[in-house]
C-alpha cells in the first residue's frame, strides 16, 4: 500500500498551511483574482498516474469516477468492517463553494482532488483536509445555475487533473500546483453546449461526453477523445444519426437542425479485454414523439454505444426503448461484470429495468423489471420493448404514468459487490400526470431555466407529481438486486429519497443516505443497519473510501446548493487511531 506524499515544507511548517490557504481562497473571489492558487511553496513528491494504475488501482486510491473503469463503485479496502464500523468518527471536514454540488472526489497518493460547483477544483491533504491548491474557472458568460453549475467528476492521468467545464472546455491542471497546462474549447457554449460530468481516461486518451442538446441548432451532441498533453481533438462521434447516414432514416424526414437530444452526460466505462469504451445517450428532444415530429427509433438516442477508443467508430449499439417518448432514458452508468462465463454489461435507467447485454457483441441477455413502471412491455426472450398503446401521448390529452421524469432512479450511481453478486441501487418511485403537445420548430432562448420551465419548448404541461401506489409511505429505497435472477434480496426504505450514489467495500459494507440528512452504512448481505449518523446537510454526490498510511477513510459529500442553510461540504470519517502502548 502506498504511503502519503513526502512533504518537504522548508521554512514553513504545516501549521501555516490553513492560514495561507484561506488567503488564497479569498483572493480567488476577488475581482481579477487568480484562477489557481498554491497554498504554500511546498516541494512534494508526486507519482504520475499510468494506464496500468487506472486498469488496476492501488486499493488505497480512488482514481476514477467509480474507482475502476468497469463502473463498480466498489473498494477492496476492509479495515472498516461490519464489526467496527460503529466506531467511526469525524476526522476532518471542508466547506466547499456554493452552488449545485454533486461531487466525486479523486484520491491519489494521499491527496484528494475535489470538484465543486462552477468548476472549482481543490487539492486537499487527504489526512488533514488542509488546502494545497485551488483552481477557479473564469467564465466569459454568466453560467446558468440550473445545469452548468454542477461538476460531478474529474479525471487524473500522468501529472494532470482533467476538468470538463460548464462552458464546454476541457482544462488540464498540473496536479502538483493547480496551474493550467492547457485549456481546449470543445464546443460553442453560446449554442447551449456544456459539460456536467467529467471525462474518463481510455488507452491514453481523454474521452468526454457532451451535453446541452435540448435546443434546435446546427450541430449535435457527441463523444470526443483528446490528447492528454495538448487537448487536441483526436476523434468525435455524433450521438445523433444524420440524414443520409446509417440510422438517419430513423428520424424520418426531419432535417438535421431539428434532431435534438442524445446528450452523453454521465461518464462511460472501459473494458481492456474487448478494447471498447461504453457510453450511454439520453432521450431525443423534445421528449414526446408528437412534440418532435418523429415516429421512428430516433437513433442513437437512449442507447449504449460501444466505441473503438482509437477511432471513435461505433462497434455496436443497443437502444433500450426505441423512439422513447416520456423523458425516461437509460443514460446512467454501465457496469461491466463477468459472471457465469459471460462478459456482461449491466444498465438500469429511469424505468427501473435492469438490462444485461453481452458487452462484446451488444446482444440482449436479460431484462429484470423492478415493477414500478407502467409504460412498456419487454419480451423476455428478445428484449424487444413496446409501449402499451394507452401510454403513448396524444395531443392535449392528460396522461398519468409512472415514474415521473426523475425516474425510478437517476444520476445517483449503483454499486456492485463481487462477493454477493448484487447491485445496490438507490431508487425513488413516483408517478406524474400532465399533457404533451406539439412544439414550434424555432430557435430557443439561451438559459436552461428558460427551456425546461416553458411548455412552449418542452411540449409538456405538468399537472403534478404523485406518490407511487406501490410505495406510498417511502419516497426512497436502496435495493439489493441479484444480477443473475433480478430478484430484490433486500431493501432499505426511507421517508425521503437519497441524493447520494451507493458505495460498497470489501469490509461487507454498503453506504447510502436519505433526504432527512441521515448517513447509513448497511450490511451488504442482509441490509442490516450497522451505522447511522445525521449530517448537517443531506448527503449529495458520490461517497468514496481511500487509505493513507494504512488508515482507511470514508469521504461523504453533503449539501447540494438547493437546501436553505445547507452549505456544501466534505466530511471525512475514520476509525479511532490505536492508542500508543
Amino acid at each position: 500500500m502506498r504511503t502519503a506524499m513526502g512533504w518537504r515544507t522548508g521554512s514553513r511548517d504545516r501549521a501555516a498551511v490553513p492560514a495561507l490557504a484561506t488567503a488564497v481562497f479569498l483572493a480567488a473571489f476577488a475581482p481579477g483574482g487568480p484562477a489557481a492558487g498554491v497554498a504554500a511553496a511546498q516541494d512534494r513528491d508526486f507519482e504520475p498516474v499510468t494506464d496500468a494504475m487506472l486498469a488496476d488501482p492501488d486499493p488505497a486510491d480512488w482514481l476514477h469516477w467509480r474507482r475502476t473503469l468497469d463502473g463498480w463503485g466498489y473498494s477492496p479496502l476492509d479495515q472498516i468492517d461490519r464489526g467496527n464500523v460503529h466506531q467511526l468518527g469525524l476526522v476532518w471536514s471542508w466547506t466547499m463553494t456554493t452552488g449545485l454540488a454533486q461531487p466525486t472526489p479523486i484520491v491519489h497518493d494521499g491527496i484528494m482532488f475535489l470538484p465543486g460547483p462552477l468548476n472549482v477544483v481543490q487539492a486537499l491533504d487527504a489526512v488533514t483536509g488542509d488546502l494545497i491548491w485551488e483552481y477557479r474557472k473564469r467564465f466569459e458568460r454568466s453560467p446558468d445555475d440550473s445545469f452548468r453549475a454542477r461538476t460531478r467528476s474529474i479525471a487524473i492521468y500522468d501529472d494532470k487533473v482533467f476538468l470538463n467545464t460548464n462552458d464546454a472546455h476541457i482544462v488540464a491542471l498540473d496536479a502538483r500546483t493547480g496551474d493550467v497546462v492547457w485549456d481546449h474549447v470543445v464546443a460553442d457554449n453560446r449554442l447551449g453546449y456544456r459539460y456536467t460530468s467529467g471525462p474518463i481516461v481510455v488507452s491514453g486518451k481523454i474521452v468526454a461526453g457532451m451535453t446541452g442538446c435540448e435546443r434546435y441548432k446546427d450541430g449535435t451532441c457527441f463523444i470526443s477523445a483528446h490528447d492528454p498533453q495538448t487537448g487536441a481533438e483526436l476523434w468525435r462521434t455524433s450521438t445523433i444519426a444524420q440524414p443520409g447516414e446509417p440510422g438517419g432514416d430513423t428520424w424520418g424526414d426531419l432535417p438535421a437542425t431539428f434532431r435534438a437530444g442524445g446528450d452523453a452526460w454521465i461518464p462511460g466505462s472501459y473494458d481492456p479485454g474487448t478494447n471498447l469504451t461504453y457510453w450511454s445517450t439520453s432521450q431525443a428532444k423534445p421528449w414526446a414523439r408528437l412534440s418532435r415530429g418523429t415516429d421512428g427509433d430516433a437513433l442513437y438516442t437512449n442507447s449504449v454505444l460501444a466505441l473503438d477508443p482509437e477511432t471513435g467508430a461505433i462497434d455496436w449499439y443497443y437502444q433500450f426503448v426505441p423512439g422513447e417518448t416520456h423523458d425516461l432514458d437509460d443514460v446512467f452508468e454501465s457496469v461491466l461484470i463477468d459472471h457465469r462465463g459471460r462478459q456482461s454489461l449491466f444498465k438500469m435507467g429511469k424505468l427501473g429495468i435492469l438490462w444485461e447485454l453481452d458487452r462484446e457483441t451488444g446482444a440482449f441477455i436479460a431484462a429484470h423489471d423492478l415493477g414500478y413502471q407502467t409504460l412498456v412491455d419487454v419480451d423476455p426472450e428478445t428484449g424487444e420493448t413496446t409501449y402499451r398503446p394507452e401510454m403513448i401521448p396524444k395531443p392535449g390529452e392528460e396522461l398519468e404514468f409512472c415514474p415521473d421524469f426523475q425516474g425510478i432512479r437517476n444520476w445517483r450511481a449503483s454499486a456492485y459487490h463481487p462477493a454477493t453478486g448484487m447491485l445496490y441501487i438507490p431508487i425513488h418511485p413516483t408517478c406524474v400526470k400532465g399533457t404533451f403537445r406539439p412544439v414550434a420548430r424555432e430557435p430557443h432562448p439561451t438559459g436552461d431555466l428558460y427551456y425546461y420551465g416553458n411548455p412552449r419548448w418542452t411540449g409538456w404541461q405538468s399537472a403534478g407529481r404523485l406518490p407511487h401506489p406501490k410505495s406510498p409511505d417511502h419516497d426512497g429505497h436502496l435495493v439489493a438486486m441479484d444480477i443473475e435472477s433480478g430478484e430484490v434480496r433486500w431493501r432499505h426504505s426511507m421517508r425521503l429519497r437519497s441524493r447520494a450514489a451507493a458505495l460498497t467495500t470489501a469490509g461487507g459494507l454498503v453506504v447510502t443516505a436519505d433526504g432527512d440528512r441521515y448517513l447509513y452504512i448497511l450490511d451488504v448481505a442482509t441490509g442490516g443497519e450497522l451505522f447511522r449518523t445525521r449530517m448537517p446537510s443531506p448527503v449529495q454526490g458520490f461517497p468514496i473510501t481511500y487509505a493513507v498510511g494504512g488508515r482507511q477513510y470514508l469521504a461523504i459529500p453533503v449539501g447540494g446548493g438547493r437546501v436553505p442553510g445547507a452549505p456544501n461540504a466534505m466530511y471525512v470519517f475514520a476509525l479511532p487511531e490505536p492508542r500508543p502502548r
